[in-house]
């Protein structure tokens, strides 16, 4: 018997260090750890020990009797990975902490509440001497747990107990409902805290830069995403879900999430902690078919195989795929013959060649995945010189050019999909922050390490940090937020250590007061729990995980209990 890691896996790494045998891969110090789409157990060395499956936050790891039919397709995906990638005995070597002066404390402010912000939290709290206060703008914690990961995936938002475990640190404070640049400038910040720490991730979407992409019924999915899962700034938004075909120009897991809710039943989305405003728009839903559009080919498809496997699941729904469309650039071709192509691309190729197989059953609804196709122009219905809504997509197939790295070129062949609503999911993107230095080109606050970098002559500012997004641009998820959070949170205690950091000019408790006269209706620890309780109770009755409050002014009612 072996375990098993299955598709939850969130890339957090906890199960990585309580493995006496160190036979999870790849691990943080691999340099395959940035991009992997989820960790492997290697089914010869795993001991069975079951130490990973206490650690894992998200409830992933399953020995190897114990997998349901869903779940059994991933003994084939953990060992495919080994037959390429080698595990070598022993230990994990457990990291060091650095040794922090004696009798004296270290202030740090963290803007921002999701992953990566408490990852930070979580290295800077293990030491006594460390105080941190966390401020985010919305009235609840989080991140893009709480309004990014889809509904109709609760194990993944089990990294929460972790972040909760956190947040009940003595040496930890929330500052949530509390805007930096309105309610406390970043120089009152350094005022008032020897580090502070951006971790306000990546809050718009990338352009697809085409004609006709701002027309009504042409929208970024991650305001889709923000809607449906109840993100206050979101939840006043409307869509036309009319149209019997919707495109999703991506093929990221994130425009997997998309198709996967306009697909679902709502009666089954009721179940989740999706908010009331959008399972109410889902039964008015006339959409029974989503196109998904890929640039590239099957072997570059940018989702996971997990979620890959877990469109073939869904009651109701056809996956269609076009055969002739699952076309290999030479190298890929060669390595499949050959056995030398990495194996989690041979696995994608396998899957969606046996989806192609399948054939259409007569399904109510569809998902239909289109690669090698590119959107070139939106056209409205609109009479000529009138406004209109998108009526239709102008699409390109392009064809695949091997180079250093696989690219694409467009072909003379167009052809065109009708339908009333396209969304855009080919990634976020971060925008600037007030104060602070921005490199337009990626998307970051220029950093090394996390430290932050002038924008003049690229020294380091002293006691500003970022970490997650902001920092690396809005690539990996999870797990790597993880790494990066730790990163950072290392590389502040390392200048505290070596004398770097300055002494707050201004008492860190003096900071309550102050965003107070600013007009902020902070909400505490306390407020959070109270609202945390009022979400689950609610829940509770409805047979729900919960049921969220989506307006700000209902999440302060909560918060004051």
């Amino acid at each position: 018997m072996a375990h098993v890691i299955t598709q939850p896996c969130c890339n957090d790494a906890s199960c990585i260090s309580v493995c006496p045998v160190n036979c999870i891969h790849p691990t943080p110090d691999e340099p395959e750890f940035v991009t992997a789409e989820m960790l492997y157990i290697d089914p010869d060395t795993c001991i069975d020990c079951g130490a990973c499956i206490d650690e894992c936050p998200v409830e992933a790891i399953f020995p190897d009797d114990q997998l349901d039919t869903k779940g059994e397709r991933y003994l084939q995906i953990n060992a495919d990975y080994y037959t390429d990638h080698d595990v070598s005995g022993g230990l994990v070597p457990p990291r060091k902490q650095p040794p922090l002066p004696q009798g004296k404390e270290l202030h740090v402010a963290i803007i921002g509440a999701g992953p990566a912000a408490f990852y930070a939290a979580e290295e800077l709290v293990r030491h006594s001497a460390v105080r941190v206060d966390m401020f985010d703008r919305l009235p609840t914690p989080y991140g893009l747990v709480r309004a990014g990961v889809a509904p109709d995936h609760p194990s993944t938002k089990g990294v929460e107990k972790q972040f909760a475990a956190t947040a009940n640190k003595k040496t930890f404070e929330y500052f949530l409902n509390v805007e930096v640049g309105t309610h406390v400038t970043h120089d009152e910040l350094l005022g008032h805290y020897s580090a502070v720490i951006y971790a306000v991730g990546a809050s718009t979407d990338k352009k697809l830069g085409v004609p006709g992409e701002d027309l009504p019924g042409s929208i970024p999915a991650t305001e889709f995403v923000a809607w449906y899962n109840g993100h206050p700034d979101y939840a006043d938004l409307d869509f036309d879900l009319s149209s019997e075909r919707a495109v999703v120009v991506g093929n990221g897991n994130v425009a997997l999430d998309v198709a996967r809710i306009l697909l679902t039943d709502p009666d089954t989305l009721a179940k989740t902690d999706i908010a009331d405003h959008a399972i109410e728009r889902m039964r008015t839903s006339n959409v029974t078919e989503v196109v998904l559009l890929g640039r590239r080919g099957i072997a570059q498809a940018a989702y996971t195989n997990a979620e890959f496997l877990a469109m073939g699941d869904l009651p109701g729904v056809d996956v269609v795929i076009d055969p002739a469309e699952l076309t290999l650039d030479a190298a890929s071709e060669q390595g499949l013959s050959d056995g030398s192509l990495d194996s989690t691309i041979a696995a994608k190729i396998r899957i969606a060649r046996e989806f192609s197989e399948r054939g259409e059953t007569g399904a109510a609804k569809r998902v239909v995945f289109r690669y090698l196709v590119s959107p070139v122009e939106l056209s409205a219905d609109g009479a000529e010189g009138e406004a209109g809504a998108v009526s239709k997509l102008v699409c390109v197939r392009n064809a695949l050019v091997d180079g250093e790295r696989v690219g694409v070129t467009p072909t003379e062949e167009t052809f065109d999909i009708e339908t009333s609503i396209v969304m855009r999911a080919i990634g976020y993107r971060g925008v600037p922050v007030t104060d602070l230095p921005f490199d337009d080109a990626h998307g970051v606050v220029p950093n090394t390490e996390g430290r932050v970098l002038a924008e003049v002559d690229g020294d380091v500012l002293p006691g500003v940090y970022v970490t997650g997004w902001i920092k690396r641009g809005a690539t990996g998820g999870i797990g790597m937020n993880r790494l990066d959070g730790q990163q950072t949170a290392l590389a502040v205690l390392a200048d505290f250590t070596e004398g770097v950091l300055a002494e707050p000019s201004s008492p860190r408790d003096k900071i309550a007061e102050l965003v107070s006269g600013r007009g902020a209706n902070r909400i505490d620890g306390s407020g959070w729990k109270s609202i945390d309780a009022a979400e689950k109770s609610a829940g509770r009755e409805a047979g729900r995980r919960r049921v969220k409050l989506v307006r700000v002014h209902e999440l302060e009612g909560a918060a004051a209990g």
